[in-house]
């Protein structure tokens, strides 16, 4: 699989080399939207807490007086290809069977936040504009050049050996890089050094606590420590996921790892239940994005079911350096 990821990254790599030199040559020009956008990315594959992020960022600008609506590919959302509006910034309008995973998320997070889902992104830029927004933020936009934005911010993890969506040198595109705080000082160092003109900030992961499933908004993170857990997840690295319950003091009984936006059917949930009974396990702990696809038939399983929650922190020179290019036009 990791032979797999790389030949495909190489590929990826070639294909997005061939079409930045048509933009950099201006042979393709990027469209742009009626209101101003703020994109969200990185140049791996996998998560780096994009979807986190566009939740502490649109929160930042609603408490800020914006009219904020998230504009979303929708992967392996039933609306991809055709388009839909998840959120008017007032109800849901979809599941998020039709949204993909990480926008029914950003929705639930954000009840005041239109969610704009399909992968025309300018049209979906115009559909916000028309519903009254002011600003959009183009979730997992890097490498979508096609849409002019006015401000682009890069999760970046220079001391990860991962596949590469395209080289590190297109990193001179972003405004803002966002760095670990955990990230080696010396790496860091380098990629001042060699991206001068963009601003670097760092940010940590933090847990906010684990959240029933079936009582909602109740957090439960310290009454877990003494349980045998079975944990599961659907989503790029894993490891994160285990990592940052290993530091809460939760040692899974059982850790079963799913492929990235997996859609949990019945069959897998009838896994993951004989699988708790083989283990013996008297709680579930499962990750936020997996969650709203779960709750729904969680009464299948007749255990305690938790979900982790995590976000991050951001120095406020972040959202100071974020909030300056936009000032009045709220």
């Amino acid at each position: 699989m990791k032979v797999f990821l790389l030949f495909f990254s190489f590929i990826h790599r070639s294909g997005c080399m061939i079409k930045n030199w048509l933009y950099s040559k201006k042979i393709l020009t990027p469209k742009k939207a009626p209101l101003p956008v703020i994109s969200v990315g990185n140049i791996t594959f996998g998560g780096t807490e994009k979807t986190p992020l566009v939740i502490n960022l649109m929160s930042s600008l609603i408490n800020n007086s914006f009219k904020v609506a998230m504009i979303s590919r929708g992967y392996k959302g039933k609306w991809e290809k055709k388009g839909g509006i998840l959120s008017d910034g007032e109800k849901i309008l979809g599941t998020w069977e039709d949204s993909g995973d990480e926008p029914y998320m950003v929705a639930q997070n954000i009840p005041q936040a239109g969610i704009f889902i399909g992968k025309n992104r300018l049209l979906s830029c115009q559909r916000a504009k028309d519903y009254g927004f002011e600003l959009a933020v183009l979730d997992d936009g890097f490498q979508h050049r096609r849409l002019h934005r006015d401000l682009d911010i890069v999760l970046y993890s220079p001391e990860k050996k991962i596949a590469l969506r395209e080289s590190t040198s297109s990193l001179k595109r972003a405004n803002i890089l966002l760095i670990k705080r955990e990230a080696d000082i010396f790496r860091k160092n380098g990629i001042k050094k060699r991206f001068p003109e963009s601003a670097i900030h760092k940010y940590s992961v933090r847990s906010k606590g684990f959240f029933s499933l079936r009582e909602k908004g109740i957090n439960q993170a310290e009454l877990l420590k003494e349980k045998k857990v079975l944990a599961f997840c659907g989503i790029a690295r894993p490891e994160r996921f285990l990592s940052i319950l290993q530091e809460a003091g939760i040692e899974p009984v059982s850790f079963l790892k799913y492929p990235d936006h997996h859609p949990f059917p019945f069959s897998t949930l009838k896994k993951i239940k004989e699988k708790c009974q083989k283990s013996k396990a008297e709680v579930i702990i499962t990750t936020e994005k997996d969650a709203v696809k779960i709750i729904q038939n969680m009464n299948f399983i007749n255990i305690p079911a938790y979900y982790l929650k995590i976000g991050l922190e951001l120095e406020e020179e972040f959202y100071s350096r974020v909030l300056h290019p936009f000032k009045g036009k709220a």
